[in-house]
Order: C-alpha cells, then sequence, then structure tokens
C-alpha cells in the first residue's frame, strides 16, 4: 500500500507535487492498480483448443463465446504489469490455435482499476474485487463496454459531480445486492482507440438482469444528459475461467 515517493514526480520549483496515486476511505493510498484487457477474435471452429492453449499458458483470465457470433470468442485478460499485454498476452495470441483466427479491434477494451477516494479496502477494491467479479463460476454471463462522458460533466461543480455519480452508483449496488448483476469499472483515459472514458464490466448468473441494468441506467441523469457515447456492447458467456475463481 502506501509508500513514500511512490507515484510522485518532482515538479518545477514553486508547483505542487503530481500525485498519481489512488486513494481510498481514511488515508490510503497504493500505487497498485490492476489492467484488464479484452481482446475479441473470430473464425473459431472449436473452443477446445483455445482452452487447452490458455490453461497452459497460465494467462489469468477468461474465455467469453460471443453471443453475437457464432464463430466469435472474448479472450478477457488482466495483470498488474500492463508490459504484460505486449508481452505473455500478445505472444500467445500470435501463436496457435489463436494465430488463424481474426482480430475485431473495434471491440478490443484495455482499462485500469482506480478509486474515487470513498473505498473501505482500497486493496481490495483495485485488485482483488475484479479478480473475483469475472471468475466467479456462478457468473457466466457477461456484457462488456465504453463509454465518454460529455464535457459538459466536467464543468460541473464537485458537488453536482459526486450527485450524479451517487444516483449512478445507488442504481448499481441495488442489483449488485439481489445477486443479478455486479460490475467491474475500469478508467481508460488516454488507453482507448475512440477516446473513450471508461471500460464497464457486467457479470452475473443471467444475461435479462443485466440488459435490465443497461435499461435502468438510461434514466439516471448520468447517462441521460451527459454521456456522449456508449458501446460498442460485447455479450459473452464464459467457456473457460482461469484458477483462482471465487
Amino acid at each position: 500500500m502506501t509508500t513514500h515517493g511512490q507515484g510522485q514526480a518532482g515538479p518545477p520549483q514553486g508547483e505542487p507535487p503530481v500525485d498519481v496515486r489512488e486513494r481510498g476511505a481514511n488515508g490510503q493510498t497504493s500505487h497498485r492498480r490492476l489492467f484488464m484487457q479484452l481482446q475479441v477474435l473470430t473464425g473459431v471452429a472449436e473452443a477446445k483448443p483455445l482452452v487447452a492453449a490458455l490453461e497452459a499458458s497460465g494467462v489469468p483470465g477468461a474465455l467469453y463465446a460471443d453471443v453475437n457470433d457464432p464463430r466469435g470468442v472474448g479472450v478477457l485478460a488482466f495483470a498488474e504489469d500492463p508490459a504484460f499485454f505486449a508481452r505473455e498476452l500478445r505472444g500467445l495470441l500470435a501463436g496457435e490455435p489463436f494465430a488463424g483466427l481474426t482480430p475485431r479491434p473495434e471491440l478490443t477494451m484495455l482499462g485500469r482499476t482506480y478509486a474515487s477516494g470513498f473505498e473501505p479496502d482500497l486493496e481490495d477494491w483495485l485488485l482483488h474485487r475484479p479478480r473475483r467479479t469475472v471468475l466467479n463460476a456462478a457468473w457466466p454471463w457477461a456484457i462488456w463496454y465504453p463509454l465518454r462522458r460529455a464535457g459538459a460533466f466536467a464543468r460541473l461543480t464537485a458537488q453536482e459531480q459526486a450527485g450524479i455519480l451517487r444516483e449512478h452508483g445507488t442504481l448499481g449496488r441495488g442489483y449488485g445486492d439481489a445477486d443479478l448483476a455486479h460490475d467491474v469499472r475500469l478508467a481508460c483515459h488516454g488507453l482507448d482507440t475512440h477516446d473513450n472514458d471508461f471500460v464497464i464490466g457486467l457479470v452475473g448468473r443471467e444475461l435479462h438482469p443485466l440488459s435490465h441494468l443497461v435499461q435502468a441506467m438510461r434514466k439516471t441523469s448520468q447517462t441521460s444528459s451527459y454521456l456522449q457515447s456508449l458501446g460498442p456492447f460485447f455479450i459473452g458467456h464464459v467457456l473457460w475461467q482461469s484458477p483462482g475463481r471465487a
């Protein structure tokens, strides 16, 4: 967790230091976070060789059947070190049996966990909760999508922003408490081809409650008034999850 000097850069004289640490409740800080990426491919004739390759590789994550493409799959992987995606994951997807598949880069999503400043257990929120969520065998359905906020949101006061986000968060927690939908929230500023701000993953036991939550979110102030774009959506059903599932 907190270590002095980590995540900080020396500023020009007279200017405040740049601090890129994550912050939680009660003064918690951390320079650690989890990066997660979804790669979508098509041209799959048989998924078993893909599962075998993933198991042999030791890559942490999940393999989804693409519900909207009978020959498509989604590979979800995660790591604290983003170089993992340029090395281990790149090597896996460049080799057989993935090499013969066709990537769908318009559905690639990359993001990082982040804190809002109110998390009671910052390390769990940043590192462990996302893993538990995507690796839970009881929650095989998933909807992943990016979103971009409209510039007008950034011009609101902190109090106005907090109220809008509170409405959004309360709705999401209601679905989670009922075990209908559970979310993974990732920031993707500067990491997304289309300049999106966030990547959202919704997972659960059944698909309908995930769709219902997206529908219910349409009525919130954030979605109805302060989103510039939403999607594209990837809808998947788990074919494989790495060890360590909940």
